[in-house]
């Protein structure tokens, strides 16, 4: 079995590693919650900063009336085998303190580097580690004392805040509360055995603290509480003298205030029988051996905890992709797999599994249909029209039975208009594509790590779509030309003209348009181009998104990054590099993780390893 010392040793490192890697709270339990540690509560001047200086044996901490205590202070002691008592913070990692007159100051200058010199209080902590021989292996957190007014200088608030701030460490189910009540102090109105009766009714986590033994009135005692009649406590009441304002202002050593408080207890007539279980001393080793006792139990639920834990940042390392390999040959691997993760994605869009493919479906559904019908065409086939383009068809010549000519100019004409709807339907398929790629992009998971290969990607695809685009425009003009180019004899000989009307002969000049021809003839002209224009319209309504398709659709699935794979093949080794350079924010993130995996991992080795010898 491990020694006491080694077992709580661990978790004293455990914790200040957990510290220093930010691991210390947060949603749900982290690793520094789930070990055991120790909150001193108690009202202020009730004497909890003495309780601390005895148990450390040094006189480290800022003294003073009112409000002291403004932030809570995170003490690990570290027992150490030999050499120099010295303290560090964990706000001022690289600096050694082997005055403790100045940590008590750095404590009061780190406090009000956050309050300012107010007496307002914050819930950041102060990390303190204190290495001596003369100390057990214990994390104590001193809280602000509990009030009951706000003096001048303090919010409304101070009162509330102080007990919400205090609340918020010792209702954790793994804190081990260190109730100190005054001894001249009636125990029923004690501000801190009120409060852990209220987050621990059990009693199970409470340990009783009476100080001031020495300043009650002449003839009263505390045998009743300590003794655990007055107020019963699952664990045993234990009794402190600390130093007097006296020996604080001859500055008398802890170590000679230690053997004169275990002077007191045995020459007292009222405490002699308890001289064995009171003081600093024995409070120390009380709490350190209650410590190993409750890690020991927690140790199955802390390993389990620690195991959860290292899944979800191995998961979290997954996701957000492992570093970079410095090989070139890997990273041009990397960069290609990383494209083709990038063209699955692109692909999911365009064949339904995400949305937005659906849109292009829309352009030759909608938007293709609807531009066809806004065509002029009830302006091109006016009788007006249609006779103005007839006769200059004609020409000197009249033409003799049907005017050929004037018919393909009137075609000609009318399938021009085709072009416009077509080559729109390109760039709104276009469109909808360059949209697909930067979702697909922003959607890609492992892409989001390097930003500069998302922009090389764009590009490329860009680029490539930017090719697609002007092939596709290409093909569809070359449809509606086609059209032109060879008209459909067949369906102006399915047509069956129908007879002239001759005019009337009423004695009536004929009118000038009936030069040539007349209005029901060139009606007819009109209605039959116009016939022959829905049936090209309809051909080209089908045509159209089939060249689209083939031209945009189909080569942006097969070939999007093709000339940009090619490219990549032929870059030196610190191009890849470049193309792989991570947003810094992530790369900081990945090494923080790292950290804390690696510590979890060492945790859970060193506690097996600890706990089970």
């Amino acid at each position: 079995m491990a020694t006491m010392e080694s077992l709580i040793g661990l978790v004293n490192k455990i914790q200040r590693a957990c510290t220093v890697l930010g691991d210390h709270g947060g949603q749900g339990m982290s690793l520094w919650e789930a070990l055991p540690s120790v909150s001193v509560v108690g009202g202020q001047s009730s004497g909890k900063s003495s309780v601390l200086e005895s148990i450390v044996g040094r006189d480290f901490l800022p003294r003073g009336s009112g409000i002291v205590t403004r932030r809570p202070l995170v003490l690990q002691l570290h027992k150490t085998q030999s050499g120099a008592e010295y303290a560090e913070f964990l706000h001022t990692p690289k600096r050694r303190f082997t005055d403790f007159a100045a940590v008590r100051k750095e404590i009061s200058d780190e406090t009000d580097r956050i309050t300012g010199k107010t007496k307002q209080i914050s819930n950041i902590p102060i990390h303190l580690s204190i290495y001596s021989p003369n100390v057990v292996n214990l994390t104590l957190i001193d809280l602000p004392g509990l009030t009951k007014v706000a003096v001048e200088g303090q919010s409304d608030s101070i009162v509330e805040d102080i007990e919400n701030m205090v609340r918020s460490y010792v209702e954790k189910p793994n804190c081990i509360i260190l109730a100190i009540t005054p001894a001249n102090q009636d125990i029923a109105t004690s501000d801190a055995i009120k409060l852990a009766r209220e987050v621990d009714p059990s009693g199970e986590r409470t340990f009783g603290v009476l100080t001031k033994l020495d300043l009650m009135d002449k003839g009263t005692n505390a045998t009743e509480v300590l003794e655990g009649r007055a107020y019963r406590l699952q664990h045993p009441w234990v009794g402190i003298v600390n130093r007097s304002q006296a020996d604080i202002n001859k500055n008398v050593d802890m170590i000679v205030a230690r053997r004169k408080e275990r002077e007191y207890f045995e020459t007292s007539p009222d405490y002699g029988h308890l001289a064995s279980k009171m003081g600093s001393e024995y409070l120390a080793k009380l709490l350190s051996q209650h410590l190993e006792l409750v890690i020991r139990q927690r140790i199955p639920s802390i390993i389990s905890m620690i195991n959860k834990t290292i899944d979800e940042l191995n998961a979290e390392l997954d996701r957000i992709g492992r570093p970079v390999a410095a090989d070139g040959g890997a990273q041009l691997y990397m960069i290609l797999e990383l494209c083709r993760a990038f063209d699955r994605v692109f692909k999911e869009h365009l064949d339904g599994g995400r949305p937005g493919g659906d849109r292009i479906y829309g352009v030759f559904d909608h938007q293709l249909p609807a531009a066809l019908k806004k065509l002029p065409f009830d302006r091109h086939l006016s009788l007006k029209n249609v006779q103005k383009v007839v006769t200059e068809a004609d020409g000197y010549q009249p033409h003799l039975i049907a005017p050929e000519q004037g018919y393909r100019r009137l075609i000609d004409g009318s399938i021009t208009y085709f072009k416009g709807p077509a080559e729109a339907s390109v760039d709104a398929v276009h469109f909808v594509l360059k949209e697909l790629v930067r979702k697909s992009i922003a959607e890609t998971e492992e892409l989001k790590r390097f930003p500069s290969l998302q922009n090389d990607i764009a590009t490329a695809a860009n680029e490539a779509l930017e090719r697609f685009r002007e092939e596709s425009r290409k093909t569809v003009v070359r449809l509606v030309e086609m059209e032109s180019s060879y008209l459909t004899v067949d369906f102006f000989r399915k047509l069956h003209a129908a007879p002239e009307k001759k005019p009337e002969k009423n004695g009536n000049p004929p009118g000038p348009n009936n030069d040539h021809f007349h209005d029901t003839s060139l009606a007819r002209i009109g209605s039959n181009v116009s016939a022959y224009i829905a049936m090209v319209s309809d051909t080209l309504k089908n045509t159209i998104p089939k060249a689209v398709v083939y031209c945009q659709v189909r080569e942006a699935k097969r070939s999007l990054l093709t000339h940009f794979y090619a490219q990549v093949g032929r870059k030196e080794k610190e191009r890849l590099s470049a193309m792989l350079d991570e947003d810094p924010q992530l790369m900081e993130k990945r090494t923080q993780i790292a950290k804390r995996l690696e510590l979890y991992k060492a945790a859970r080795d060193e506690i097996d390893a600890v706990a089970w010898k």
